[in-house]
């Protein structure tokens, strides 16, 4: 078997990475109701859940800007504790009137920091959102 090996590149002075690099192409949430929790992220991000999505798997595309694809997919077992990675939304507006839409949508405060409110979706997977 041969074995190619990868050359680096520079990007920029003192600094270079191997010709094949990963992107994030999804994050996926497990969850008991994916088409709930893809609707509320899709009203939460400005995008739409796929058409092509079931109550057993459903995804939303990113709204205009890019970046990766959610997807959530359904388990049986519900979440049982904290997160170790969560998503930072920034208000693009008022930090208080996005509260309350997205509150509007399902999510819930879990807490408020002064210009930073700890939030869960209606499956109760913490986000925050600040300013």
């Amino acid at each position: 078997m041969k074995i190619t090996r990868l050359t680096p590149r520079t990007l920029r002075p003192g600094r270079t990475v191997s010709s094949v690099t990963s992107f994030i192409k999804s994050v996926t949430f497990d969850c008991h109701d994916p088409l709930r929790v893809a609707a509320f992220w899709a009203g939460a991000l400005g995008s739409d859940v796929d058409e092509d999505s079931t109550p057993e798997r459903a995804w939303v595309e990113p709204a205009g800007w890019g970046g990766p694809s959610l997807w959530f997919q359904q388990v049986p077992e519900g979440k049982v504790a904290k997160n170790r990675q969560h998503f930072d939304l920034r208000a693009m507006g008022d930090l208080a009137h996005e509260r309350d839409r997205l509150v509007g949508l399902g999510a819930s405060v879990r807490a408020e920091h002064g210009d930073l409110f700890v939030m869960a979706d209606p499956e109760g997977n913490e986000f925050c959102l600040e300013t």
